[in-house]
This record gives structure tokens, sequence and C-alpha cells, in this order.
């Protein structure tokens, strides 16, 4: 049975509260037996309208579920989407407070920012192209407030895409500067390795999950505008984040971008 609109608001007011609380909820899934993808994207719009309510803009967009096995271990066959905040972004090596935080883990990416609008209503990979401007290294912040990770595909999708902050490295580069398939990722913890990977592990390219978005935000009515900031998806695994944690991220030929956690206070 289908959720009706009391029930989707409902769904939004518990992500809300554990969100403000830190008091994390069991997975919607259970708590709403019939929640399906349409229900947890309108779940996650509602809480998108309250932040604009709130006072917050809307600067782009994530792309989460982009590596085949986090897909199979949900059991679905396409990514998923999430909207990034004004307040949710932070520049390289800028302390990042652990009181934002949602149970964080990291993981890096390819971000892209869009320099024209990408408006037709099926995007093609060449549209895609021209309308991207430049890409940055960038380390996601993930957060969850379903509690100990317990999630599938529509509690993540209802829970803005398991979003929680970002941080943006400042190398622009054109995407003629560098190979976004075979480009190699490490992200480094006190100088060790944590997380490895390469632009393959992002639906064999990033490019690939920018034009599922464009495709997607088309359909849905929001196309993606210049100036847009896109979060293409993980390049590796993602890690835990305790307190104090600096994790830097190299991306060959892109550059590196530094995340500083603040220590307990």
């Amino acid at each position: 049975m289908k959720l009706t609109p009391d029930q989707h608001a409902a769904a939004a007011d518990l992500l809300r509260k554990a969100a403000q609380s830190g008091e994390w909820i069991p997975p919607l899934r259970e708590t709403y037996p019939g929640l399906d993808a349409d229900s947890a994207y309108a779940i996650q719009k509602i809480n998108t309208d309250k932040r604009l309510a709130e006072g917050r803009r809307i600067v782009g967009r994530k792309i989460g579920l982009t590596a085949k096995a986090v897909q199979a271990q949900l059991g679905v066959d396409q990514p998923d989407f999430g909207t990034l905040f004004d307040d949710m972004g932070y520049g390289d090596a800028e302390p990042v407070p652990m009181s934002v935080l949602q149970q964080p883990k990291v993981e890096a990416e390819i971000a892209f920012v869009i320099g024209r609008d990408i408006d037709k209503s099926e995007p093609s990979m060449v549209d895609v192209m021209q309308g991207i401007e430049y890409a940055l290294p960038a380390i996601e912040i993930v957060g969850s407030r379903v509690d100990k990770w317990n999630i599938k595909f529509v509690d993540t999708v209802a829970d803005n895409a398991s979003s929680g902050a970002f941080v943006l490295g400042s190398s622009p580069h054109k995407l003629s500067e560098f190979d976004l398939r075979m480009c190699g990722m490490s992200m480094l913890l006190k100088g060790e390795p944590v997380s490895t990977g390469a632009g393959v592990a992002c639906l064999g390219n990033p490019l690939n999950a920018v034009l599922w978005l464009a495709r997607t935000m088309a359909r849905v009515g929001s196309p993606m505008r210049a100036g847009d900031l896109v979060l293409s998806g993980a390049l590796g695994p993602m890690v835990a984040v305790k307190p104090g944690d600096i994790f830097e991220t190299r991306i060959n030929g892109l550059g590196t971008v530094k995340a500083v956690f603040e220590g307990d206070k």
C-alpha cells in the first residue's frame, strides 16, 4: 500500500528531528513498510522545501550509489540524487565542526561546476560535456539519520541521499586536462592510504553519472543550471570519521583536497 501525504510529512519530520537531536531513527522502510522510491523522493522534497523556507539556498546536487557493488548491496540498478545547500560546503583544509555531522564518513569524488544550462528534455553526453565549466577534487562527508547506517535504497533517498557536507579543492581543471576514467585516487589519513580507486569506479566514468543526473533532473522539471555544483560519486570506499581526523585526497591530474575535522570540545 502506497504511503499517504500525511505519512510523507511524518517521515520527513522524523528525519529532521533526528538531525537536530542526534538521536538516530530506525530505518524508514521498517516504520513505513509501503515506502517506495516515489514516496522516498517525496519525503526528500518535503525537507528540501523546509530548508529553503528557512533561508537556505540550493547550490547543486549530489549523486549517490554510483558503485555497482553498492547498487547490488542495496538491490537497485541505478544511482540516486540529493540536494546540496549553501551551508554544507567547506573550503580546502577549512575546519569542519563535528557538531553539524551525523555518523560521518568520507569519500573522494570529482566535483563538476556547470557553466551553462543543461535544459534539453533528454540531454546527450555532448550536452553534458559542453555544459561543464571545470572539475575539482572533492571530499564528500556523507551522513545518516538512520541508526548504524542500516539503510536500503528508499532509506537513503528519503534522507537526502545520505548527505552531510562537502569539501572542495581549489584547483579547477578543464575536462581536456586529465583522464576522467583512469585518473587514480588515493585518500590518506595521517599519511597512510585508507581508500584508493579511480574514475572508472564511478559508473565506469564520472561523466556517465553526470549524464544520468542531467536526464533525471530534466525529467523531474529541475534541469541543471549554470553555476550548479555536482558531486559525481565515490571513486573508492568510504571511511568513517573521528574527531580530529585529517584526510587528504589526491586525484591524478586534478590535484588535492584536504578535509580537517575539529576535535572534541
